[in-house]
C-alpha cells in the first residue's frame, strides 16, 4: 500500500485559488494552521496521519454545500470530520484537499415524541443526544464507545454494546441530509417507519464513510426509557464457555439488551485501569431491560444458563451509578490496554462472523496469539458476533508492525472463511480497503460504478472503501 505521503496528489495553484475562495466567505473559520490541519489529519488509528491542506469549520448545511461546490469545480478532495475517532483512516487526507470539520454543526434540531424520532446536526455527540433527551423519557441506544459524532457514526455504520438488541446505525437511521459532490442538497426520504418509493438512498449513504457526499442532517428513531435495568458481570472458566453462554442466551429469544466478552488478557488490564474488584478470567457483561417482572425473568434464566457452563460469582448492578461504573470500565477497554505496555500504542482491528462460529473464531484466535510476541486482548460485542483486537505494540519497531499486520491478516482470513465480515462496525477506511476486495469480490466493482456515478472526479474522501 502506498503511504499517504506518496498518493498526495492536490495541485498547488488548484489547492490555493479553492482556499481563497473557501476563505471569501468562511474568514477565520478557514485554518490553514499546521498544527490544526494535523489534528484532522488522523483519528484514533494507527495508520499513519495525512492532514488536508486547510481546514474548514463549518455552521450550516448552506456552507457545506458552498465549500463542496468550491472544491468541485477546482477538483480539490472533500474530507468530512466528525469527533475524530474513526479507527481504519477515514479522516486522513491521502490527496490532501479541505477537511471539513462539521462539529459546531451540533444542534439537535427536533424531537417528535410521539413518533419516537428525532432530527439533528451532524456534529451531534451520542451523548450530548442522550442529556439532551433524558428529561422527555427517551434515549438514543446506539453507542460505540467513544464519544462519537452522530454524523460520524453514520458514516461508518457504528453500532456497539446495544446492538443485539436495539440494532446497529442502518436500522436506526430514517433520513439524511446530504451534501452530493456536485454541492446539491439531497433529502433521502421522510420521517415514515417504512416505505418503497424508488432506491433506498438512505442505506447508500449508511456506511459510505464520506465517499459519496457529505451528511448534514440526520433523523434518527429514539427509544422509551425501560421501567427497569439491571446489569452484571460474570466470571467463566474459558472464553468457550462464555460465548457458549451468549449463544445459548440468544438462541433462547431473550431480549437482552447487551451482553460483551472480555478475555482474561483484557480482564486483567481492566481490572488496573479501572480499580474494578474482578476476577482475571474470560468475563461477560449482560444487561437487561424491560419491565420489573420481565428484567426478573431474563436475568434468572441467564444466570442458569451460566451455571451451566461453568458461569460464576454473578456480579449485579441495579443501581445506576453501579451500572455506569461496570459499563464505563466495558467502554474503556482501549485505554487499559495501553497500561499493558506504557509508552507504547495500540491497534484496534475487528471481524464480526455468525453466531455459532463466533466460538471457533476466538477459540483460533486465541490460538494464534499465544504464538506471538505482541500482547492482543480480546472484547467483543458478542451477542452480535462482533469481537476485537487491540494490538499493543510499539509502532516504531518494524518486527512488532510485521507481526500485528500478519496476525490481522489472518484473523480477517478467519474470519472470511467462517462466512463473516473484515469488519463488523469499524469500517473499512483505508485500511481495510484490500479486505473488502477479499470479502465482496466482484460485488466491488459495482460499489466502484456507484462511487463513479454519484462522485464522478473522485473528490469525496478519495482513497477510502474503494480505490477509482
Amino acid at each position: 500500500m502506498a503511504s499517504a505521503a506518496e498518493i498526495r496528489a492536490t495541485e498547488p495553484a488548484a489547492r490555493d485559488a479553492a482556499i481563497a475562495e473557501i476563505r471569501a466567505f468562511l474568514g477565520e473559520r478557514l485554518s490553514v494552521a499546521q498544527a490544526v490541519r494535523d489534528q484532522h489529519g488522523k483519528g484514533e488509528a494507527y495508520h499513519a496521519p495525512a492532514p488536508p491542506d486547510a481546514v474548514a469549520f463549518v455552521e450550516s448545511t448552506d456552507e457545506v454545500a458552498r465549500i463542496v461546490r468550491v472544491c468541485a469545480a477546482h477538483r480539490i478532495p472533500v474530507v468530512p470530520f466528525g469527533a475524530g475517532t474513526a479507527l481504519e483512516g477515514h479522516t486522513a487526507a491521502l490527496h490532501g484537499g479541505v477537511c471539513i470539520d462539521v462539529s459546531r454543526m451540533n444542534k439537535v434540531l427536533a424531537v417528535n415524541t410521539a413518533d419516537l424520532d428525532v432530527r439533528v446536526q451532524p456534529g451531534v455527540t451520542r451523548k450530548q443526544l442522550n442529556e439532551y433527551l433524558r428529561d422527555t423519557g427517551l434515549f438514543f441506544p446506539i453507542d460505540p464507545g467513544a464519544d462519537a459524532s452522530i454524523g460520524g457514526m453514520t458514516a461508518t455504520r457504528a453500532s456497539g454494546t446495544n446492538a443485539v438488541r436495539y440494532g446497529t446505525m442502518r436500522e436506526n437511521v430514517l433520513a439524511l441530509e446530504v451534501v452530493t459532490a456536485d454541492g446539491r442538497i439531497v433529502k433521502t426520504a421522510r420521517r415514515a417507519r417504512k416505505s418503497s418509493a424508488g432506491y433506498d438512498l438512505t442505506r447508500l449513504f449508511v456506511g459510505s464513510e464520506g465517499t459519496l457526499g457529505v451528511i448534514t442532517e440526520v433523523t434518527l428513531k429514539v427509544y422509551g426509557i425501560p421501567e427497569a435495568t439491571s446489569s452484571a458481570m460474570c466470571a467463566f472458566p474459558s472464553v468457550k464457555a462464555a460465548v457458549d453462554t451468549c449463544i445459548a442466551t440468544i438462541q433462547a429469544g431473550i431480549p437482552i439488551a447487551r451482553i460483551e466478552l472480555a478475555d482474561k488478557l483484557q480482564m486483567e488490564a481492566i481490572a488496573k485501569y479501572s480499580k474494578l474488584n474482578v476476577e482475571a478470567a474470560p468475563t461477560l457483561w449482560l444487561e437487561f431491560h424491560g419491565t420489573e417482572a420481565a428484567v426478573k425473568e431474563q436475568a434468572e434464566f441467564v444466570q442458569a444458563v451460566a451455571a451451566e457452563h461453568g458461569g460464576a460469582d454473578f456480579r449485579w448492578a441495579t443501581d445506576p451509578a453501579e451500572r455506569k461504573k461496570i459499563w464505563q470500565a466495558r467502554h474503556d477497554a482501549a485505554y487499559a490496554c495501553k497500561g499493558l505496555r506504557p509508552g507504547c500504542s495500540i491497534w484496534a482491528t475487528d471481524v464480526c462472523v455468525p453466531i455459532s462460529r463466533l466460538a471457533d473464531c476466538i477459540v483460533e484466535t486465541q490460538a494464534d496469539l499465544e504464538t506471538s510476541f505482541i500482547p492482543a486482548p480480546i472484547v467483543g460485542h458478542v451477542g452480535d458476533g462482533n469481537f476485537h483486537l487491540c494490538f499493543v505494540l510499539d509502532m516504531n519497531d518494524p518486527k512488532e508492525v510485521a507481526e500485528a499486520n500478519r496476525l490481522n491478516d489472518r484473523l480477517v482470513a478467519r474470519a472470511l472463511a467462517m462466512d463473516g465480515t473484515c469488519t463488523g462496525e469499524h469500517g473499512i477506511g483505508y485500511g481495510k480497503i484490500d479486505f473488502l476486495t477479499a470479502e465482496h469480490g466482484e460485488a466491488v466493482a459495482l460499489m466502484r460504478m456507484v462511487k463513479k456515478a454519484l462522485d464522478p472526479d473522485n473528490i469525496m474522501n478519495p482513497g477510502k472503501v474503494v480505490r477509482v
